[in-house]
This record gives C-alpha cells, structure tokens and sequence, in this order.
C-alpha cells in the first residue's frame, strides 16, 4: 500500500514537473532575424548597457535580437522608420504571443491585464482631484494607461514610458510584460522575487510588500534567499526549492498537482479590497475574458448565460479557487496548519465586515438619505474618514490575516481601524447631524453588536439626566447652588434611598451659581474617597486637592452655572454598603465649594 501511494506521489511530481517546464509556442526558425544583427552591433555600441542586459538574458543567448521584438509593420499606428526597418518602441502582450502563446493568454483574463479600468473607482476620481502628473507619474506606472502616438509614429512623453501591468497598447492588446520581466533580461527570477510584485502592491491600502516581509514566509525567504533556486525553468515548491514562498509560488507558479499561471487571479477566494468582503467565484467566459461575482449575490451566472456581450463558459466557485491555493500550500504545511490559517483569516473578515464595515457603511447610507452629505465623493469630511478606514486600515487588516503579517493585522490594521471609528468617525458624525441623532444612528446600527456594550455604557454616563421634577436640593454655599439624587428604575430622584444591588439606578446633580466653575465629584464610602469621572470611573483620593480630577463630559470640563443635569451613574453599582457623593464646585483659582448635603445611596443584597 505503501509502495502505491509513492508511485502515485512520483507519478504526480512528474507530471507537474513536465507540464511546468519553459514551453515556447514558436519554432526556432521564427527568430534570430539577420537584419537583427546590425540592431545588435549598433546598439552594443552606443547603449552598451542595454546590449549587456539583453546578451546575458535567455533571448539573447538564443538568439532572439532585438528586430524580433521590435518589428513592425507599416501599417501599425505605433510604426516608425529606424535605419531602414519599420519598428515600434512598444513590444506588446501580442508581440510577446508570437512565441509566449499559453502565457498571453492566461495574462489577459487575469486582473492584471484590465488594471488600468479605473474609471469608476474612488481612486480614479481622487487621482484627478489631485492632477494629472501625480497621475501619470503614480497611479498609471502601475495600474496602466491608454499609450497615445504622436504623429512621427512614437509614444507620446506624456503617455511614455509606462510599465504599468494594465497598460493599453497601440495594437489592442492591454498590459506590459515587463511590468514583471524588466527589458531587456526579461528574467524569471526576477518575476518570481517579491521585490517586484512590491512596485505597486506596496503603502498605505495594499500593503502586500510590507505584510509578506514581516510574515514568517518572508523572513525566510530573506535569510535565504540563495536556496530559492529562482533561475529553474519549472520552479515547483517542494520539488526545486523549500525554503519559502514568494508572491509568485503562491498565486501563479508550480506545485505538485498545480500547474503554473500567468492569472494572477484565479487562486483567490475573497475579496479583500471593497468596503465589505466576500468570497468570490469565477466567471469565465467564451470570448477569453473573465470577472469576478461576489457568492452572496443573487442570481449567480450559469453556463451559457448571455453576460457582457460573451457567453459564460464555465464558473470556477470559491472553493474551487481556494483548493488550488490550498494545494500549493500542501507543498510544505500539513492540512491542519492550512485549516487553521483559512479558519483565523475567515474570522478576522468576520470581524471587519460585522463590527465596522456594516454599520458604519448604513450610517453613510442614511447621511445621503438624510440630505446630510452629497452623492458626490469626497466633498464632506466624514467621506474621508470612512474611505481611510475601509480603504486602509480595513484592508491592512484583511491583508495581514491572509498573509500572515501580525503587525498589519493590528497595529497598523485593527488599532488604526477602531482609532478612526471611535474618534474621528463618530465625533465627525455628530458635527454632521447633531449629537442627538449621531447617538440615534450609533444606537440603531452599531449597538446591537456584541462588542460595543462598553461604548454605550460610556455613552449612558456621558448623557445629560432628563429629569421630570427639579433634583432635591444639597444646599447652597459661597454663592452656589448644589442639587442632586438618585432615582430607582426610572423614578423621582430623591436625596436618600435604599436600593438592592440588582436594582438600577441613576445618580444626577447640578451646580448654579454666579461665576464659571468646574464640578468635582467625590464618591465617599467607610474607609476611602473616590475621585468619580464621566466615564463611570473612580479613583482613589488621598485628600490633596491639587490631585483632583473634573467630572468630565465629551472630554471637556462641566462649567456653570448650568441649568442641564449631569449624569454621574447609570445602571447597577455592583457593591454592597453605604455610598455618600459629594458634589463640589471648583474655581478658578483651585478653592473647592463643597455641597452642604450629599446624596446617600443605600445598597443591600
């Protein structure tokens, strides 16, 4: 049985080793132009380092020159007489299918080759906020752009040089090779290192570079890097080297039972870029192209359907795309390794898209329903605000949990996340609409969610007391006015009272009088005074005045003379025994007016 299961395993080894070798699609006849030499001969000359670069690369030393790529005919509108030969400076998609047929293909189903579609991004539309040369020089060197021709049949330097993956080609064909294969080595060692894939998958909302080199993967590969074999022609994990995966192991090369890809797609099952993530199926359709369709949307495609002026072909679901990826992952973990991976990163999905992109996303809804904001992209600051924390610290979370970065999972993902929700989100919420209804639309969408009790609770003690009837009085002193009780389960607040601890409570009191000043509250029990704050927190006394905290509330001093009662608790007080609080007056220069009376609380079993 044993013996079986080896000659299976070698079967398969084989097998992949064989259908990952170099396949070129053209007969050696087809290259190494003669007119190509004098191409060579000069260029050794006046661009010797080019010439260097291509002679040491695989096209050079098999005699591909540079004609071969070059090679144009009079009819392309990129086309320009050179020294005799019509030639385009652009070496396309499609040139490099002459002999890369399979390559070229998988490339242009992929998400690469239609990166440069942004027109209906938020990115797009922020790009051109900022202007044209931070466009070119930035977002298309990756994403891409439509190359224009001038009339003298060369590039326009507005528009070249461009190496962006999506790039828009003269002939048609959308990307650019050396987006990964720099010219003129066109090397595969140098596609398969991560440094590459980090031109663009870098900063602040796609942080791949900086995720994988903090990972486990990463550090290895690093401290390692001399074993990762990169210049084989199959490069099967497992089989031609074991040290660690880079970008392309995992998402387009070899392993055994996988076969390599020039679609960088195909593995993935999440969406890990919009405000909420989904897992994602395949379509595939029969005009070559193919998209992605989130699997909670309703009707998925099916086979022959009509869709996109094309026919679909076949559906690759999510489990489908993630078995794949799995597979490759099998090259050097076990399954419970890889289980346990896709378990934490499901929940770390989890987590974003219930507790932060779900409600804050509705309370974006209704500001637009409300006439608060306008449909148009980032003219209300609170935009801003939500499109960095989906944009960035959202996907910097997501990110981290799928590659296995912990920094980006929290410090630069979940910390940033919650940071940005709870100060910058919700205070700009209640600059838009009020504090009334912020804290209407926080309760509606974001209390029902297990997590936020502390956050409400802080909300209650922050709220101003509605009484029905005026506070009992504490007395008057030094001009002021002191009031205050407690109330049981919604009732009149009253200066003394007997509670059980189960029952709930509500402790208010107010200060008037003639000049501003801030209120103190100290909560005295037999043995020691507690400094009380807004957010329901008491802290030990030693009776030094200049150590004294204000009752705070929103995080400023409570001045008066105030006619709104301040809320000092709210809910159960979870103790057994007498409590008195003490409501003073505290002014300018630092004299305390202490209340006459305090309010007694009472509490029994």
């Amino acid at each position: 049985m044993k013996l079986k299961k080896l000659i299976v395993s070698s079967l398969l080894l084989l097998q992949a080793s064989i259908a990952n070798a170099l396949v070129i699609s053209a007969e050696p006849s087809s290259w190494g132009l003669e007119e190509g030499k004098e191409c060579v001969n000069c260029h050794r000359m006046t661009n010797a380092g080019l010439y260097e670069e291509w002679n040491k690369s695989q096209h050079g030393q098999r005699g591909v020159n540079c004609l071969d790529c070059h090679k144009a005919e009079t009819a392309d509108p990129d086309a320009f007489l050179h020294e005799g030969h019509y030639i385009s400076v652009i070496v396309s998609p499609k040139d490099c299918a002459r002999c890369h047929k399979d390559q070229n293909e998988q490339f242009q189903r992929s998400r690469h080759a239609s990166a440069a579609n942004t027109a209906d991004s938020l990115d797009y539309k922020l790009g051109h906020m900022a202007g044209a040369a931070a466009v070119r020089g930035g977002c298309e060197q990756c994403h891409g752009t439509k190359i224009e021709i001038d009339e003298e049949g060369k590039p326009t330097k507005e528009t070249w040089p461009n190496t962006g993956v999506g790039r828009i080609n003269p002939d048609g064909s959308t990307g650019s090779c050396t987006a990964c294969h720099a010219r003129h080595t066109f090397s595969r060692a140098q596609a398969r290192t991560p440094q590459t894939c980090g031109k663009c998958h870098i900063g602040p909302d796609h942080s791949h570079l900086e995720i994988y080199n903090e990972s486990k993967h990463g550090i290895i590969y690093h401290a390692k890097v001399k074993e990762m074999n990169l210049e084989s022609d199959k490069w099967v994990a497992g089989i031609d080297y074991s040290v660690a995966p880079t970008c392309a192991t995992c998402h387009m090369s070899a392993a055994p039972g996988v076969t390599k890809t020039h679609d960088v797609s195909e593995r993935l099952s999440w969406n890990l870029r919009d405000p909420l993530s989904y897992h994602i199926n395949l379509v595939r359709l029969e005009n070559g192209k193919q998209y992605d369709v989130d699997d909670n949307k309703k009707p998925q495609p099916t086979k022959g359907d009509a869709v996109k002026g094309s026919t679909v072909k076949e559906i690759v679901n999510w489990r489908q795309r993630r078995s794949t990826m799995k597979s490759v992952c099998y090259a050097c973990h076990t399954t419970d390794f890889i289980d346990g991976h896709y378990k934490q990163l499901k929940d770390t999905v989890a987590l974003y898209n219930e507790k932060f992109a779900t409600p804050l996303q509705s309370i974006m809804d209704d500001l637009v329903k409300m006439g608060k904001i306008t449909k148009v992209p980032f003219d209300d600051k609170i935009e801003w605000i939500w499109w960095e924390i989906w944009h960035h610290d959202g996907r910097r979370t997501r990110q981290g949990s799928a590659m296995s970065g912990p920094n980006y999972v929290w410090w630069e993902g979940a910390y940033e996340l919650v940071k940005h929700t709870y100060i910058d989100f919700i205070t700009e919420l209640k600059n838009v609409v009020g504090k009334k209804e912020a804290n209407r639309l926080l309760k509606k969408y974001m209390k029902p969610i297990p997590g936020y009790e502390w956050y409400f609770d802080a909300i209650s003690l922050a709220e101003p007391c509605e009484n029905k009837t005026a506070l009992p009085s504490l007395g008057e002193a030094q001009g002021y006015k002191f009031a205050g009780g407690i109330s049981l389960n919604g009732g009149e607040h009253k200066k003394t009272l007997q509670q059980r601890e189960a029952d709930k409570i509500e402790i208010c009191a107010t200060i008037a009088g003639d000049k501003a000043a801030e209120m103190v509250v100290i909560a005295e029990t037999a043995n020691i005074k507690y400094n009380v704050t807004a957010n329901g927190q008491g802290f030990v006394w030693d009776e030094k005045p200049e150590e004294l905290g204000t009752f705070q509330r929103d995080a400023n001093p409570v001045a008066v003379p105030t006619t709104e009662s301040i809320k000092i608790w709210s809910g159960k007080m979870e103790m057994i025994g007498n409590i008195k609080f003490h409501i003073w007056s505290r002014l300018a220069d630092g004299t305390l007016v202490k209340s006459p009376e305090a309010i007694d609380v009472n509490i029994a079993k």
